[in-house]
């Protein structure tokens, strides 16, 4: 079995995100937009822009998942050949 980072998810395809996070959470990502807000010359990046990109970031180095969905496609192939 993989290590993943997070846990089952049920298969919901929402259209719309709409997510409640902790206060320090919050501030946390208004004090990142700050940051690389600065650090691009630009002024502050809301904290709503940064978390598909942080979640991509997430999955994309995640390599538990790499491998599961490897082992899947590789599953799913094999699975048309037949």
């Amino acid at each position: 079995m993989t290590k993943l980072k997070l846990g089952p998810i049920p298969d919901y395809k929402p259209v719309k995100l709409t997510v409640e996070l902790p206060a320090d959470l919050h501030r946390d990502l208004v004090a990142y937009g700050d940051i690389l807000g600065q650090e691009a010359g630009q002024g502050p990046i809301e904290p709503k822009k940064l978390v598909a990109p942080m979640l991509q970031r997430f999955i994309a180095t995640d390599r538990g998942f790499a491998k599961a969905r490897r082992l899947l496609r590789n599953a799913e192939m094999r699975q048309r050949r037949t």
